[in-house]
Parts: structure tokens; C-alpha cells; sequence
């Protein structure tokens, strides 16, 4: 991963790290794996945001269909 510093602005730089970072999931993970997961929470976890996912993926496509 890789961003450029304009003009020696260190603090825009910084933000749209923490950008690419947050889109990437790169927090997300690393809190997830301070501490161990037993299989069976994680398997379920997984679970849950599949469904989380299929949910808000359907969601979006009523309202692109509705909004036509």
C-alpha cells in the first residue's frame, strides 16, 4: 500500500492512509485477532455478516430498481 506526500503535507498523507486502511479492513482484522477466536464464534461470526452482506447487497438493489 502506497501514498504519496504533496507539498510536504504529512497530515493529508496520514488521513487518506488511514483511509485505505479502514477500506482494506486492516483495523477491522487486527482487532479481531488480539485475542484467539474459538472456531465455532468465528465460523458463526462469518455466518452473520454473509448474511449481513446478501441483506444490504438486496437492499441496494430495491432501491436501485425502485428508484428507476
Amino acid at each position: 500500500m502506497q501514498v504519496s506526500v504533496r507539498d510536504n503535507n504529512v497530515e493529508q498523507a496520514l488521513r487518506a492512509l488511514k483511509k485505505k486502511l479502514q477500506r482494506e479492513g486492516v483495523f477491522r482484522e487486527m482487532k479481531l485477532k488480539q485475542h484467539f477466536e474459538k472456531p465455532s464464534v468465528k465460523r458463526a461470526r462469518e455466518q452473520a455478516e454473509a448474511v449481513r452482506r446478501a441483506r444490504k447487497l438486496a437492499r441496494k438493489k430495491a432501491q436501485r430498481e425502485g428508484g428507476l
